[in-house]
C-alpha cells in the first residue's frame, strides 16, 4: 500500500494562500508568488505542453512528486476555487476524490483526471483513493483544513515543505487549528535555491 504525501509552498509566515482566496483569486491576492519557483523548471514546462527549462535538483524533486502518486484527495474548498482555473484539463491525469458535504455525480475531465465526490468523510476519501491508486501514493493536494485533518489523525506519511521567502501577511495559514500536544517530524532532505527551502519530513 502507497504512503499518503503532501507538498505545499508556504510563505515565511506560514501562509499557504493570501488574502480573498476564492474563484476570483484561487491562490489569493499574492499567493501566486508562492508558486513561482516551479515555473522555470524542465519538469513543470513540460507538464504544460512546452519545450526547454531548466533541470538539476529542484526539477529531479519536482519530477518524483509527479511520478509518486496514482490518485488525489482534496477539500471542496479547494476544488470550488480550482474549478475554472483548471479547466476542461486540470492538472492531476488520475483519479480525484473531493471531500465534500454537498453529493454530486463523479465528474469525468480530459487527461485522465475524474473528480469523485466523497461525502463520508477524509478517511473515506482516503480509502477510495488507495484502492485507485493500485499500490501507488495517494496525494494530499489540501487545503489547509483537510491537511491539518490528516495531520491531527497521523494519517500523513510525508509532507513536503517548500518555504518561500516573502511574508503575505495575512491569508490561509498551514498549522492553523492543529493540537497543542507535541507533534514529532523526522527532517530527511533538505535543499536549498535562491527561490525556495525545500523540507522533506515524515512523521515520526
Amino acid at each position: 500500500m502507497g504512503e499518503v504525501i503532501a507538498q505545499l509552498s508556504v510563505s515565511l509566515d506560514g501562509y499557504l494562500a493570501g488574502p480573498d482566496s476564492g474563484r476570483e483569486h484561487p491562490l489569493g491576492l499574492g499567493g501566486e508568488r508562492l508558486h513561482r519557483w516551479v515555473y522555470g523548471l524542465r519538469t513543470f514546462r513540460r507538464m504544460q505542453g512546452m519545450k526547454g527549462g531548466t533541470g538539476g535538483p529542484e526539477d529531479e524533486l519536482l519530477a518524483e512528486w509527479v511520478e509518486r502518486p496514482g490518485a488525489v484527495v482534496m477539500g471542496h474548498g479547494m476544488y470550488i476555487t480550482g474549478e475554472i482555473p483548471w479547466g476542461d484539463d486540470p492538472p492531476f491525469g488520475m483519479p480525484v476524490h473531493v471531500v465534500t458535504h454537498h453529493p454530486r455525480e463523479s465528474l469525468v475531465k480530459e487527461g485522465g483526471t475524474t473528480f469523485h465526490f466523497v461525502t463520508e468523510g477524509p478517511e473515506r476519501a482516503l480509502e477510495l483513493a488507495r484502492e485507485a491508486a493500485g499500490g501507488k501514493d495517494v496525494s494530499l493536494a489540501g487545503g489547509a483544513d483537510l491537511v491539518q485533518q490528516f495531520i491531527r489523525a497521523g494519517l500523513l506519511d510525508e509532507l513536503w515543505l517548500h518555504i518561500v521567502p516573502v511574508f503575505l501577511g495575512n491569508g490561509r495559514r498551514l498549522f492553523d487549528g492543529l493540537p497543542d500536544q507535541l507533534v514529532e517530524w523526522r527532517k530527511t532532505q533538505v535543499l536549498d535555491s535562491p527561490e525556495a527551502t525545500h523540507i522533506r519530513l515524515r512523521s515520526a
